[in-house]
C-alpha cells in the first residue's frame, strides 16, 4: 500500500521501515539535542576553541578504531540485539554526563560513548539495508533522513531553549527520555535483524585494505565522508563563534534549526531524482553549494549574515547526505560484502569528523576564527572534485 503502511492477511499495519524510520526520530531527537550543545558542554570544561577540537577530534579517531573492533563483532551477532546495546549505553552516558563535574569521569564517559556511537550507526544503518530490497533502497533511505531530518529540526530549537533558561544538564536528562522511550518501542516492534555470519572475517586492516582495491568502493567513501567535514564546521565551530558573540546560547538551537530545515524539505525529493536521473550530477552540485557558502561567509562580518549564508548552504547538504549511502550499496555485490565493508565505508565519517575538528583546531592556533571558513571552502571544493569522479 505504501513505504509507510502495508496489508497483511487483511489486516492494515506499519511497515518495517515506517517503525524503524520513527525509532530512528527518537534517537535522533535525543543526538541532535546533545550535539546542539556539546560543543558548549566541552567548553565549559577546556575554555579554549582550539581544545575543544583537539579532544572532540580525540574522540572521533576513538570511534574511528572502535568501527574496525566491531566488523566481526556485528557479523556474527543479532544487528538487532547490537542496536539495543548501544541505546542502553547512550541511556547511561546521557545521565552521567548530566551529573557529573568532574573532568576524569566526563573524559572516561565520552570514549565509551564515543565507541557505542560507532555501534549505533553501525548497525542501524545495516538494519535499513537488510530490511529493504535494491529496487527500495534509496527511496527508504529517503524515507529515514527525512524522520531523523525532522528531529534534527525539532532538536536543537528545543535544546536552544532548554540550554538558555534552565543550563546544559536538563538537555542531558531531556536525551535520557528519548531513548529511554526509543528502547521501548524498539522492543515492542519486532524488528530483528538476524542475518548472522558463522565465520565472520577477523582480518579487520586487510578488510580495509581490500575496501579501496575497487575504485567505485574507494570513489563512494570519501564521497560519504565528505559531508562529515561540512558538519564538523556546523556542529563544532560554529556553536563556539555564537557562543563568544554578542548573541544569547539560545540562538545555537535557531541556528541549528535554520541549518535542518531545508534538509526535511529537499532530501527526500533529491534522493528520488538520484534515484532515477543518476548520482554525479547530485554530489557535484552539492558540494559545490557548500564550497561557494563557506568561501562567501569569509568575506561577511554581520553575524546574521553568516549564519544565512550557511542556512541556505544546507540545500546542497540535502542533495548529498540521503544518496551517498544509497550510492555506496549499489557498488556492493552481495549482502556478504555489505557485512564485510559497511563498517570500513562508516569509518568515512569518523575520519572525516577527525579532519574537520583537528586541522582547524590546529590553524586556529594562529591564524582568526573566520579562516575555517576558507579551510572549510577548499575542503569542499576537493569533494566536488572527487564526485567528478562517479560513474552514473
Amino acid at each position: 500500500m505504501g513505504v509507510i503502511v502495508q496489508k497483511q492477511r487483511g489486516v492494515v499495519g506499519f511497515t518495517r521501515i515506517a517503525k524503524i524510520s520513527v525509532i530512528g526520530f527518537i534517537v535522533a531527537m535525543a543526538t541532535a539535542m546533545i550535539d546542539t550543545v556539546w560543543a558548549v558542554y566541552l567548553d565549559g570544561f577546556f575554555h579554549n576553541v582550539s581544545y575543544v577540537g583537539f579532544f572532540s577530534g580525540f574522540l572521533t579517531l576513538v570511534a574511528f578504531v572502535s568501527l574496525f573492533a566491531f566488523v566481526p563483532v556485528v557479523e556474527s551477532h543479532n544487528k538487532s540485539r547490537l542496536y539495543l546495546l548501544a541505546l542502553f549505553v547512550f541511556l547511561l552516558s546521557y545521565f552521567l554526563f548530566s551529573v557529573t563535574k568532574n573532568v576524569w569521569v566526563f573524559v572516561f564517559v565520552s570514549i565509551v560513548y564515543s565507541i557505542f556511537a560507532s555501534l549505533k550507526l553501525n548497525t542501524y544503518g545495516i538494519i535499513i539495508r537488510d530490511i529493504s530490497t535494491e529496487h527500495q533502497l534509496s527511496r527508504n533511505e529517503g524515507l529515514v533522513y527525512s524522520f531523523l531530518n525532522t528531529a534534527w529540526v525539532l532538536g536543537p530549537l528545543i535544546a536552544g531553549y532548554v540550554l538558555g533558561a534552565q543550563g546544559v544538564s536538563k538537555v542531558f536528562i531531556m536525551s535520557c527520555i528519548f531513548i529511554f522511550s526509543a528502547i521501548v518501542l524498539f522492543k515492542f516492534s519486532r524488528i530483528n535483524d538476524s542475518n548472522i555470519s558463522k565465520k565472520p572475517d577477523k582480518h579487520i586492516l586487510r578488510n580495509f585494505l581490500d575496501f579501496f582495491k575497487n575504485k567505485k568502493r574507494a570513489v563512494a567513501y570519501f564521497i560519504g565522508g565528505g559531508m562529515s567535514l561540512w558538519w564538523s564546521l556546523i556542529y563544532l565551530y560554529i556553536p563556539l563563534m555564537i557562543e563568544r558573540s554578542s548573541l544569547g546560547v539560545e540562538w545555537i538551537g535557531y541556528f541549528l534549526f535554520a541549518i535542518a530545515f531545508p534538509l526535511i524539505l529537499c532530501e527526500y525529493l533529491f534522493s528520488k531524482i538520484a534515484a532515477k536521473k543518476g548520482y554525479k550530477k547530485m554530489f557535484i552540485l552539492g558540494y559545490s553549494i557548500l564550497a561557494l557558502c563557506a568561501l562567501t561567509s569569509f568575506f561577511f562580518t554581520n553575524i546574521y549574515f553568516i549564519l544565512g549564508t550557511l542556512a541556505l548552504a544546507s540545500f546542497g547538504a540535502a542533495m548529498i547526505e540521503p544518496t551517498a549511502e544509497a550510492y555506496f550499496f549499489t557498488v556492493l555485490k552481495n549482502k556478504r560484502e555489505e557485512a564485510k565493508y559497511y563498517g570500513s565505508y562508516n569509518t568515512a565519517l569518523d575520519l572525516n569528523l577527525f579532519v574537520g575538528k583537528v586541522i582547524p583546531a590546529g590553524f586556529l592556533l594562529f591564524l582568526p576564527f573566520k579562516s575555517i571558513f576558507i579551510i572549510f571552502g577548499f575542503m569542499m571544493i576537493v569533494m566536488a572534485f572527487v564526485s567528478s569522479k562517479v560513474r552514473g
